[in-house]
């Protein structure tokens, strides 16, 4: 796909690979460059990347997993790790202006396994943290539906409930996004393949599943999200890197439970046959070492209720019991500007050569508590303001990293 420069130093007019638009170029390892910027014939609404094998002397495309940052008139990049670069797009705000690609996480080893071929994975980075999400499983007719409702009712603003997947067709008064989010069989295929679920299975010939995205945007809202999973779901999303709190809803008897099916009267004998069938092996699984962090029994609804509540850490005021997590304050950051880095910071130069006395034109970017990453998002990262006079964080010099445009 072209040669390679004669010199690498980090300016991209040398290569003979003919691209569009801004350009950055980092180097990981001893034998790979990966280089940022739209490439000629490919679509320029997402950040184009490129990777230069120094050893084999060729140019790669690698296959690019999860949600791609759109398109920037400029950006600018810094290593963090061996396993992932942070890219800063320029003209945009914080919520969308910190960008992280995987080069050699957990996640993106096993899909270059599984593919067999080179591959990265993109994750947006989001200031501040979220509470874990919480997984509720147990087999049908346990009562973990109103569990859930009465949780949602009690703390509106607090909970958020995760939109399933499905190829069925939407059944009489079902809204698309509300109830499901219907969509194409070939497309959820397609998504599958490229891991953007958490987990999947298909029932009567439809595909139902959990979508990655379907439990960010919750937590996107502040909220904390729920899903409620059957136990082959939830083994699925263990597997997975979302970090969540698991529990599971037992009868008091399995006499009980098919009492309580019974009464629902909407079910034939055959199928509250088969729902005490999978009733059974779901009982079974759920003892399994390592898959559930909490038990409860619904003997009594307003009982189990209180004993949900005591495990999410919520009071009787309606809080949590640790502190609030508001949303956080939002910043530009200019198409112009500048970064640097030292250990876990990343030092952000807002401000123009007139503006240099502004303290608000420098921020300091923690990353030494990240958490997730792709397919999802990052969190955890943490920011604050920094006096221009302190030439760094902690008053630590920096080596920069400057933004490339076109």
């Amino acid at each position: 796909m072209g040669e390679a420069p004669g010199l690498f130093e980090g300016h991209l007019q040398d290569f003979h690979l003919k691209s569009e638009g801004p350009e950055t170029a980092i180097d990981v390892g001893s034998n790979k460059t990966y280089v940022f910027g739209g490439m000629e014939n490919e679509s320029t609404s997402t950040i184009g990347v490129r990777i230069f094998d120094k050893s084999m002397g060729e140019w790669m495309i690698p296959t690019v997993l999860g949600t791609r940052p759109g398109s920037s008139k400029g950006h600018s990049a810094v290593l963090i790790d061996d396993e992932r670069i942070l890219v800063v797009k320029g003209d945009s705000t914080s919520d969308d202006c910190f960008w992280f690609l995987e080069v050699n996480t957990a996640f993106v080893r096993e899909q270059k396994m599984r593919l067999g071929t080179e591959t990265v994975a993109w994750s947006k980075g989001l200031i501040g943290e979220v509470e874990k999400p919480i997984v509720i499983s147990g087999p049908s007719g346990v009562g973990k539906g109103t569990l859930i409702s009465k949780l949602m009712e009690e703390f509106p603003s607090m909970f958020g409930f995760s939109v399933s997947h499905t190829t069925r067709a939407p059944r009489n008064k079902e809204q698309n996004g509300v109830h499901y989010h219907f969509t194409e069989r070939s497309v959820m295929e397609k998504d599958i393949e490229d891991v953007k679920f958490l987990e999947f299975a298909s029932v009567h010939g439809n595909l139902y599943g959990t979508s990655v995205e379907a439990v960010e945007v919750v937590a996107d809202k502040g909220k904390r999200c729920i899903l409620d999973i059957d136990v082959q779901g939830a083994r699925s999303i263990r597997a997975s890197s979302l970090e969540a709190i698991f529990i599971f809803v037992h009868p008091p008897s399995f006499e009980e439970l098919e009492k309580r099916l019974r009464a629902r009267g909407t079910e034939t004998e055959e199928q509250i046959q088969k729902r005490l069938r999978n009733a059974r092996t779901e009982l079974d699984q759920a003892n399994s070492p390592g898959l559930f962090d909490h038990n409860l029994v619904n003997d009594d609804l307003e009982t189990c209720y209180e004993n949900l509540k005591k495990l999410l850490g919520l009071n009787e005021a309606g809080k949590t019991t640790t502190t609030d997590k508001s949303l956080p304050e939002l910043f530009d950051v200019p198409l112009k500007h500048s970064i640097s880095k030292i250990d876990q910071k990343i030092l952000i130069n807002c401000g123009t050569a007139e503006r240099q006395n502004s303290s608000r034109n420098m921020f300091a970017l923690d990353l030494s508590s990240i958490k997730g990453g792709a397919p999802g998002r990052t969190r955890g990262l943490n920011v604050y303001s920094v006096e221009p006079s302190m030439n760094g964080v902690n008053g630590t010099k920096m080596s920069s990293c400057c933004l490339l445009t076109s």
